[in-house]
């Protein structure tokens, strides 16, 4: 592997990251300022739902409902968008973020053009639009397969750090990365939950901000590390052997002499 590669894979890690730090935003504005959804998280839904049918008092069954397929329908989307392409960053997988980036500051616009929280039927038609947002993002975020690091959930990742740390009998984990990841989607939901009190259209502004900064520094990185890779030249394709170089691996047998 290059040290361009290595980057690469670091710099990855780090926007994975930054994006479960947004997805924790998005879920305090789906869940506090919207219709008491959430939307990344589908097994908060789920049991949102599970509960509002057996008749819970004050807890919606619509907007989960949605929500849920609409994620899905979102993750079909970005699937089938990546499908036939390589794991790891590519072009698609940059033009994917821009879309959630571009997704977010729609809202975020229509959000500031309404004055805030839409009324209903508004408020789950953008729940759900949310919901279908974080189903794409997932979905190439599983594309990347970063370990540990879904952007959507740490309910694996809690389990992981626990189950694997020296009080369960492991001899190590990367523990940094699991913690991080728990940190940053709770910080979020602080920072989405704070700016709440201000106007719905911050936070979904700084989550298309954080979207749209990943998908260009993923982009640029994983240029560089194809320019920078071994056998790839200017002007020749990777892989290739250099001109001077035999195909055949023997030495090159001097012209016969007049």
């Amino acid at each position: 592997m290059s040290v361009s590669a290595g980057r690469q894979q670091d710099l990855t890690l780090l926007l994975m990251l930054a994006l479960t730090f947004s997805t924790g935003i998005v879920d305090a504005v789906g869940y506090l300022g919207l219709d008491k959804v959430f939307a990344g998280n589908m097994t908060g839904n789920v049991v949102v739902l599970g509960m509002a049918l057996a008749g819970a008092e004050g807890l919606p069954w619509v907007g989960p409902l949605l929500a849920l397929f609409a994620f899905m329908a979102g993750a079909v989307i970005g699937g089938r968008t990546l499908r036939r392409e390589t794991t790891g960053w590519n072009t698609r997988t940059s033009w994917s973020f821009t879309a959630v980036a571009a997704a977010l500051a729609v809202l975020t616009v229509a959000t500031l053009v309404t004055g805030g929280v839409p009324p209903k039927p508004w408020e789950v038609a953008v729940t759900s639009f949310l919901a279908a947002t974080m189903g794409f993002q997932a979905a190439v975020a599983r594309h990347l397969a970063v370990k540990d690091v879904t952007t959507v959930v740490v309910t694996s990742t809690i389990t992981g750090l626990a189950a694997d740390s020296r009080l369960a009998g492991g001899s190590g984990q990367p523990w940094r990365r699991r913690a991080a990841a728990v940190v940053l989607i709770a910080l979020g939901a602080l920072v989405g939950a704070a700016l709440l009190q201000v106007h719905i259209a911050l936070p979904l502004g700084l989550a298309a901000i954080i979207s749209a900064g990943a998908a260009v520094l993923g982009h640029i990185a994983a240029h560089e590390a194809r320019g920078s890779s071994p056998g790839s030249a200017p002007g020749g394709a990777p892989g290739a052997a250099p001109a001077s170089a035999p195909l055949s691996g023997k030495p090159p047998t001097a012209p016969p002499r007049a």
